[in-house]
């Protein structure tokens, strides 16, 4: 595990209630081809490519000690690395869409990954997950925006796929409080075994 040691930005040895979760990164390449596709939707607003991520549990706000806690929890993880490729474009809300989203592929390893977290944070007292894991990137939060004006986004840039890319680590972010969409600053990075 290695720990954020900016000065300025100690995280979780500093913040009273950060507000944590796991995810990958995504890397600068593979962002550059997600950010080609902001724009021509109303009403959403688009995330910086430097914060697109894959989360993999989110944690929420907790004090300094539970902070503690699960970066050290973390750090008992041991998995290999291995290869993701991002598989298409949708939104969550249904009728009422509140984000735009890159799928994953919900490869084996992906998921076993994420379950391990799930249970190693519930070991901790943290309470389950109440939905089901959809792997995914959040490309835009969307505001007032039709389902039909975002099924007339879909259908121009779809089909979308990504290049495959390697996740060589996993991290655990904070943001501020809010609405989310970054910045998010990485607290603590735990490799995984080549």
């Amino acid at each position: 595990m290695v720990l954020n040691d900016c000065p300025n930005q100690m995280g979780i040895r500093s913040l009273a209630m950060p507000r944590l979760f796991t995810a990958l990164e995504i890397p600068p390449e593979i962002g550059q081809s997600l950010a080609m596709l902001r724009g021509g939707l109303p009403g959403a607003r688009w995330i910086d490519p430097e914060n697109y991520h894959l989360t993999l549990r989110f944690i929420g706000d907790v004090d300094g000690a539970v902070a503690r806690d699960v970066a050290s929890m973390l750090g008992s993880v041991s998995r290999r690395q291995f290869d993701l490729r991002l598989d298409g474009l949708s939104s969550f809300g249904g009728r009422k869409p509140r984000a735009l989203v890159a799928a994953v592929e919900a490869t084996p390893p992906l998921l076993d990954l994420q379950a391990e977290h799930e249970r190693l944070l519930q070991r901790i007292g943290l309470e389950p997950e109440g939905r089901k894991y959809t792997p995914h990137v959040t490309l835009a939060r969307l505001r007032e925006t039709s389902s039909r004006q975002v099924a007339d986004y879909l259908a121009v840039r779809q089909p979308y796929r990504s290049e495959a890319f390697r996740a060589a680590r996993f991290v655990l972010f904070s943001s501020r409080a809010g609405v989310g969409g970054g910045p998010y600053v990485v607290e603590a990075a735990y490799p995984l075994a080549g």
